[in-house]
């Protein structure tokens, strides 16, 4: 298992929200718990930023041709399982989950649940993209939230009603 290793790189580019304690470990549990529900091998890399809505709206203009702003984004550095490695590591480069943190306070209240609960559910949901995971076609939409509702309960992040199928 210590050839597993996940490395999660977390940066904070906001100050709309304050980054409640205990969250970033979060993030890391659940990239962890997403790879290995998926029996990701060998060591893997992923970049998890928080932004504000602006900011997430820039970036879904420049890149999605939307403009508007999002919960998350994600960019994904491999294509069909086959990914860069970081040469220093060895780690498999993932890729980039990009978290309006103005957006999940926003959705968590809306979702009436916990901010850890909405930002666990963004990475998960996010680190299935980076694994090519895709949610245009129904049935994919339905394999993903069982995946990410998986997650969410292997964490102790209560489901909410508002997420059941």
């Amino acid at each position: 298992m210590t050839d597993n290793k996940i490395r999660v790189i977390i940066t904070n580019n906001q100050k709309a929200v304050k980054i409640p304690t205990g969250l970033r470990m979060l993030i890391r549990r659940c990239c962890n718990a997403v790879l290995q529900l998926e029996k990701f091998q060998g060591p893997a890399e992923i970049s998890v930023t928080f932004v504000d809505n602006q900011e997430i709206r820039k970036l879904n203009a420049q890149y999605r041709n939307k403009d508007t702003e999002t919960d998350v984004l994600s960019f994904p550095m491999g294509e069909n399982g086959v990914y860069d490695t970081n040469m220093d590591t060895g780690a498999k480069i993932l890729g980039d989950v990009v978290i309006s943190m103005e957006k999940a306070v926003e959705q968590s209240k809306a979702f009436d649940h916990s901010l850890q609960r909405e930002v666990g559910y963004l990475t998960a949901h996010s680190v299935l993209h980076l694994l090519g995971y895709d949610h245009i076609e129904n049935m994919d939409r339905v394999r993903m939230r069982e995946k990410e509702e998986l997650v969410m309960e292997q964490l102790g992040l209560p489901a909410s009603s508002s997420y059941i199928i």
